[in-house]
């Protein structure tokens, strides 16, 4: 029987029970487009459509920032790229910047970056997803449909390559 400060364990001795500290709070004050730009710059050569399938290169980075600690509030904000290629040479170029604000209560130190790279960035992709696929359909191309992508892999790349580049000095 425990008396909700000890318990017993496995060998029958009191042990001292880790008292649950103040739960995690997560709220979503806004979501926006920090930054965007969608450039056509061979519009000209494309009347006739693109042609070839485009090349499609992506690029992607999640960057966390406090804004305001006194009061819980931290940014997250995804940079999206995307540059559509051919023979006929660039058919597109969207970049963007979406970003939430997030107040985050009884969060431990150590934990705030991974969780404003991988966890803020995972509620905000579907938003962002959408966006880039009407942006590049009023465009006048395809919509581009993005793939879920996992921040948790993007986030342990970077800490790989950070480490490597320190080890490097």
């Amino acid at each position: 029987m425990t008396d909700g400060k000890t318990q017993k364990n496995g060998n029958g001795t009191a042990a001292e029970a880790t008292p649950a500290g103040p739960q995690l709070q997560v709220q979503i004050v806004g979501q926006y487009i920090k930054d965007m730009s969608f450039e056509n710059p061979n519009v000209d050569k494309l009347i006739g459509g693109p042609g070839d399938s485009p090349n499609i290169q992506l690029e992607i980075n999640v960057d966390g920032r406090t804004a305001d600690a006194k009061n819980g509030l931290y940014e997250s904000a995804i940079n999206f790229r995307a540059q559509a290629t051919s023979k006929i040479g660039t058919i597109y170029e969207l970049e963007i910047i979406y970003a939430g604000m997030f107040k985050i209560q009884n969060i431990p130190e150590q934990a705030l970056e991974p969780f404003l790279i991988v966890n803020c960035p995972t509620l905000l992709f579907p938003f962002l997803r959408r966006l880039i696929a009407d942006l590049t359909r009023e465009g006048g191309f395809p919509p581009l449909l993005l793939d879920p992508i996992d921040f948790g892999a993007l986030y342990m790349r970077k800490q790989q390559e950070l480490k490597a580049a320190s080890a490097k000095v």
